[in-house]
């Protein structure tokens, strides 16, 4: 299956809006994951493999994905979220607080 791109069929969109490439990309098996492991610190491959829990297989093409959308750059100490990847995760913060507060308020009624 091809990289998401914007403009192009995609998951949930034949015509390819970026906000359902986006989706089709961080709906992938470990994209999410590969982002949330590189939010702090730059990680070599094999490091990278072992914070996700993932094969080197699935890795290899979501990070192949991931930096063609340039969210993900590889440089000379391992992998690292671009400038790009880290206003996303700065993006997910408002989704974050929600999901909590909704995990909260579930907690707190009965079924």
């Amino acid at each position: 299956m091809p990289a998401p791109r914007p403009g192009r069929r995609v998951r949930g969109s034949a015509t390819g809006r970026p906000i359902m490439a986006l989706l089709d990309l961080l709906g992938r098996r470990m994209a999410l994951r590969i982002i949330w492991e590189l939010r702090e610190k730059q990680l070599t491959f094999r490091a990278l493999q072992e914070a996700a829990g993932t094969n080197p297989s699935v890795l290899n093409v979501r990070l192949a994905e991931l930096r063609d959308a340039e969210i993900v750059q590889h440089g000379p100490q391992g992998y690292n979220l671009t400038a790009r990847g880290k206003k996303l995760l700065e993006a997910f913060l408002p989704l974050h607080t929600w999901a909590e507060e909704w995990a909260r308020l579930r907690d707190g009624k009965k079924d």
